[in-house]
């Protein structure tokens, strides 16, 4: 059934999405009322009624599209921790975060994206990134590679001698045995900075314009429409442990995708060190 569907036209999925963005995050973008504002587990954990809403709007749509399917969203996860358990089931399942980059949403910058990826036994098969405001929409196929408004997209290796340019948790998200690891990039020769929407930052090292990510959790909504997009570009992707990040839990952290095999093995070892 599901290789039925990969098989078939994807643009369907596009579709889906776009119109969820359409009806239910556009039109509050910048046009929030603070009711529609809700603080989860600490300042930097927000959601709003486009989430909520942009979220239902692609459930429905989306298991329609593929009968038998289930959706783990982070706003349904966040309602009842239990549904996450459907990332170890037999059923394929739609990964869904209907606005990456709440803060920057609620801020009414551009930076925000929606992720949705589909899985299938823990691996994911195809993924779709979307930019409302820019328009841009990004996909990724298991084998197929990845694209970018149906351009190929190639990461690319960094520039010899160049600075490390890495995207990395935000302090509020780490233990303090992560924030040991993370220090580990604080060295010559490489430029951490905060990372902004994780979706997104996936995309610019799917682009080549950055050469990594080092992220500290592991909410399948936020990594796994990115990974298999970084992948499918060319790069890579490693936790601490040496071993691929698994969608459904239980990795070591912190973990890294980067624009080669090289970087990430040089980025697992500075986050080892640290």
């Amino acid at each position: 059934m599901i290789d039925d569907f990969l098989a078939g036209d994807l643009s369907t999925v596009e579709e889906a999405i776009r119109k969820a963005a359409a009806a239910e995050i556009m039109p509050r973008h910048r046009q929030l009322a603070e009711h529609e504002i809700v603080v989860k587990s600490g300042p930097h954990d927000l959601v709003t009624t486009a989430d909520r809403l942009a979220e239902e709007h692609l459930t429905a749509s989306l298991t329609a599209l593929l009968p038998g399917s289930v959706v783990v969203g982070e706003e349904a996860v966040h309602a009842d921790p239990s549904v996450y358990e459907a990332l170890r089931g037999a059923d394929p399942v739609w990964i869904v975060d209907p606005v990456d980059g709440t803060r920057q949403f609620v801020r009414g910058e551009v930076g925000f994206c929606t992720l949705v990826a589909l899985a299938h036994r823990g691996e994911v098969l195809a993924s779709w990134t979307y930019a409302p405001v820019l328009d841009e929409m990004a996909t990724a196929v298991r084998g197929g590679g990845a694209r970018l408004d149906g351009v190929v997209l190639r990461a690319g290796s960094p520039a010899p001698g160049a600075d490390l340019r890495i995207a990395t948790s935000h302090p509020d998200y780490t233990t303090p045995e992560q924030k040991r690891a993370l220090l580990g990039l604080d060295v010559p020769g490489v430029r951490p900075r905060p990372c902004g929407s994780a979706g997104l930052e996936y995309l610019s090292v799917a682009r080549g314009e950055l050469d990594a990510v080092a992220f500290s959790w592991e909410n399948a909504w936020d990594h796994a429409a990115g990974l298999l997009l970084v992948e499918e570009a060319g790069g890579a992707q490693l936790t601490v442990a040496g071993e691929r990040f698994r969608t459904a839990g239980g990795n070591a952290l912190p973990f890294t995708a980067a624009r080669s095999a090289a970087t990430a093995e040089r980025v697992r070892a500075l986050l080892t060190a640290g």
